[in-house]
């Protein structure tokens, strides 16, 4: 299966697209977002089709209590994506922002270089989170 990975935000969207046999991911460029769920749902679905992706996979933002304010702007974006004829599945996206910095610090990467792909890099974790649970 063929899965792209959306860690959304205010100003940047990550994005990844990844391959569930061999289990591989690959960051993709920032999409900026255009502060409108649909456009940026038109965007993700332009991109998913260009990439050949079977499903969008967007992550949830959870606290302990569960659901936040931008996980329900998360779904809607997920139901904006559906509209358009994608299949989408959401998971949990605690902790990847943090493993993705972390990670990228271990490589030895600056810290401007860090800022431009830590979006796409957690959009990574969340694919391979998301892969983990449908093995």
């Amino acid at each position: 299966m063929r899965a792209l990975a959306v860690d959304f935000g205010g100003k940047r969207i990550g994005v990844a697209v990844g391959e569930s046999h061999p289990r591989v991911t690959s960051a993709r460029q920032n999409i900026d977002a255009s502060g409108t769920l649909a456009r940026d749902a038109e965007t993700i679905v332009a991109l998913a089709k260009r990439e050949e992706a079977d499903l969008v996979v967007v992550g949830l933002p959870l606290d302990e209590q569960g659901e936040t304010k931008m996980s329900r702007v998360c779904r809607k974006l997920g139901e904006c994506i559906e509209q358009r004829g994608l299949a989408v599945r959401y998971i949990d996206e605690s902790f990847t922002s943090a493993s993705a910095e972390l990670d990228m610090l271990d490589a030895g990467l600056k810290g401007s270089e860090r800022r431009k792909r830590s979006d796409g890099e957690a959009a990574c974790r969340i694919l391979e989170r998301f892969f983990e649970q449908e093995a």
